[in-house]
Parts: structure tokens; C-alpha cells; sequence
């Protein structure tokens, strides 16, 4: 097990991490059933200058105060009231950068993924959608700010994903952002190069 340390976290570049967090293993052990995915999508928030950002304008609520921890805890919330959406809180305390995990390719505990999603199929090589990455995981809201250096939920080390296998777009679903929706803050991996 190579887990990422701390400082790996800690780091200003909320858009760089976005990108280096691509090909890393996001790990969970719930309910100690253990399971795992290869990171293929990521989104970057850029805090209180982004409007797409639920920190945007330094907005401090409840739900937010996670994202202004320090770096290396989990921001998982709960969206259209159904589904929770995993991401992983960056930089120093009382600056909300946080990277959403928008999808991963399954490794460990596939068995245990089948049964929290209801099928008995095969399912994609690729689970998209940050909903669903957080379903199959085992990921629920309530564990918000649980941090990413213990034993339930954490993200181990990998090569460095080559630029020309990451695609960069604009996020996914942030139209009311204007002209932040735009910026390039997703990377997606092309899972060509990946092994399941």
C-alpha cells in the first residue's frame, strides 16, 4: 500500500492535483467490505473565486465548512437528494479547494460493487458519473470530512498518467457558473491505456 501523504494534499494548485489525482486508486473499506477504483475523471473547484465552487464567494454553510479544512479530508454531499458525490479537499485550512472524482475503473471488490448498484451483470469497465462512482464504492454523505490518511477511504499512489492519454474539457453540469463554467477543470483519462 502506497497511500498518498498528507502534503500530497496540501498543495496550492487545486487544478494540478485535479490532474495528478488521474490513474490514482481510490480505495474504500465499508463495512469492511474493501473495494476500488482507478481514478479516470476528475473536476477542480477553485474555491472562493469560482462559481461553480459551493464555496464560491467565500459561502460557508454547514454543508461547506468541510471544504475549508485542511487538505486530505473527504467533501461528500448530497445532490438532488439521492446521491452522494465524493470529493477530495485540497490545499490549506480556510481555503475550500476540493476535486470532485467524477469516474473510476474498478479494481478490487467488484462483487460487492454488483450487489450496492442491484445487478448480477457485468457492468462497464468504467463506472461514470460521480453518483454512481460513490454508489459502488460504498461512499455515503455522512462520512463527510472523514480523512483520506485513515482506514475507511483513501487514495493510493500511482504513475504519472502521460499528458497525451488525459483529455482536458470544461465541467460537466455548471452552466449557472457563466463564464466559469467554462474553464478547463476536467480530465478525463482515455482508458485505452488501462488495464483492468
Amino acid at each position: 500500500m502506497n497511500k498518498l501523504k498528507k502534503e500530497f494534499y496540501l498543495r496550492h494548485d487545486v487544478i494540478m492535483i485535479a490532474r495528478e489525482l488521474l490513474g490514482k486508486l481510490l480505495v474504500t473499506r465499508i463495512n469492511n467490505k474493501l473495494t476500488s477504483g482507478i481514478i479516470t475523471e476528475t473536476e477542480a473547484y477553485n474555491g472562493i473565486i469560482d462559481k461553480a465552487s459551493h464555496a464560491y464567494g467565500n459561502r460557508r454553510t454547514k454543508r461547506t465548512e468541510v471544504m475549508y479544512h485542511q487538505g486530505g479530508v473527504a467533501y461528500v454531499y448530497l445532490c438532488y437528494g439521492i446521491h452522494s458525490l465524493f470529493n477530495v479537499v485540497t490545499n490549506e485550512e480556510n481555503i475550500p479547494h476540493a476535486v470532485l472524482i467524477r469516474g473510476i475503473m474498478p479494481a478490487e471488490g467488484k462483487g460487492y460493487m454488483k450487489q450496492r448498484i442491484g445487478t448480477k451483470k457485468d457492468f462497464a469497465k468504467i463506472i461514470s458519473g460521480p453518483g454512481n462512482v460513490s454508489k459502488v464504492l460504498g461512499i455515503h454523505y455522512s462520512v463527510s470530512g472523514l480523512s483520506l490518511l485513515g482506514n475507511n477511504i483513501w487514495i493510493e499512489d500511482a504513475e504519472q498518467v502521460a499528458d497525451k492519454n488525459v483529455m482536458t474539457t470544461p465541467r460537466i453540469g455548471v452552466d449557472y457558473a457563466g463564464d466559469d463554467a467554462l474553464l478547463p477543470y476536467r480530465f478525463l483519462i482515455n482508458t485505452q491505456v488501462l488495464h483492468p
